[in-house]
């Protein structure tokens, strides 16, 4: 992953991205398409609009129930704390914990029940108390030369805290995530606490929630993928990993890759987009020192830009083109294809021109 503060988060694609500054988001709000999550939530097709908006699945479980609290239902069982809990996974995640009628905190600095700082540990055993289970998102991303010491000591103080379970959003195909991984390793060796991996891949959403939305929507995705071919993995299905790993029997000490089940070039997948949002959208592949140089002339330093262009190349290099089994053996069923993520979201109106 990437420090927040590029002009874009290009090399942490599962992460909030950064437009045009450093550190500060355009006026562009990026929208969290929970449409893309209907099909996860309910197990059927594409998302559906009630009242003119799509279903809130992000807030909906396996059984496509309504969001806890709404019906005055007291939430039960021990409590799971999501760290990461108002971002694009985060928020999903919770959602569906939610519905599943748990008792869910939400871990960020500007949560009021359970403030989080990943900078300031002192903190941290007063968020982790009580809590059985902890899906963590490290931020800013996985690529700050931090996050393996900082997630370890997480992991020793969620195993202090009782904490039985600790699931860690991870990244495919990046040396840095792979420290950090470790690091959690060594630090619950021992403990009685156990570990999941969730390693994403690129995500569909960040044609529709992060920093390639407005290249869509200007009609133009840039970036320096060359044709390589990758396995978009819809958060809808990694939300459901998440969830199943932080509720269910025998997820301890596995690492799940989670992909769809294709590969396209960005090529292909912005043509289904466009198809699919009827209008042109074409993709223009860049050599890495043009990009890196747009970058630069966008407000990233010249260490960031270097930073993400490492990592770009550790994850478009071609090795992590090949589909994975990891939402089949951590939910029991395949992945949604990208082109099921597609249509959702064209309906959703995301894409529309404006």
């Amino acid at each position: 992953m990437a420090p927040s503060n590029l002009w874009i988060d290009v090399s942490a694609p599962w992460r909030s991205a950064r437009v045009h500054g450093t550190g500060r988001r355009t006026g562009l709000t990026f929208p969290m398409n929970n449409d893309a999550d209907n099909g996860a939530a309910t197990g059927g097709g594409p998302g559906r609009r009630r009242g003119g908006h799509l279903t809130d699945c992000a807030l909906l479980g396996p059984g496509g129930g309504a969001p806890a609290g709404r019906d005055g239902t007291t939430d039960t069982g021990p409590d799971v704390l999501v760290l990461g809990g108002t971002g694009k996974t985060g928020r999903r995640v919770a959602g569906r914990l939610r519905a599943m009628r748990l008792r869910v905190r939400v871990g960020s600095r500007a949560a009021a029940t359970a403030p989080f700082d990943w900078q300031d540990p002192a903190g941290w055993p007063a968020v982790l108390a009580g809590a059985r289970a902890v899906y963590a998102a490290y931020a800013p991303d996985l690529s700050d030369p931090a996050a393996p010491e900082r997630l370890g000591a997480l992991a020793r103080a969620a195993a202090t805290a009782g904490a039985e379970r600790l699931v860690v959003l991870s990244g495919r195909g990046m040396s840095s995530a792979a420290r950090a991984e470790e690091s959690v390793v060594a630090a619950l060796a021992g403990t009685g606490t156990g570990w999941t991996m969730l390693r994403g891949c690129w995500f569909a959403q960040n044609f529709s929630e992060d920093f390639l939305l407005p290249e869509v929507l200007r009609g133009t995705v840039s970036l320096p993928a060359g044709e390589v071919a990758e396995p978009f993995v819809d958060l809808a299905d990694l939300a459901d990993a998440a969830v199943a790993a932080l509720t269910g029997p025998g997820h301890a000490g596995q690492v799940y890759t989670l992909t769809g089940p294709r590969a396209l070039t960005f090529r292909e997948a912005v043509a289904e987009i466009g198809w699919a949002a009827g209008r042109e959208v074409r993709y223009r592949p860049m050599s890495r020192s043009a990009y890196l140089s747009e970058m630069v002339a966008r407000g990233a330093s010249r260490a960031e830009a270097s930073a993400a262009m490492g990592t770009l190349r550790e994850t478009l290099d071609g090795s992590c083109s090949d589909p994975a089994d990891g939402v089949l053996r951590a939910v029991g069923r395949p992945p949604r294809d990208f082109s099921e993520y597609v249509r959702r979201t064209a309906a959703s109106g995301v894409w529309d021109e404006e």
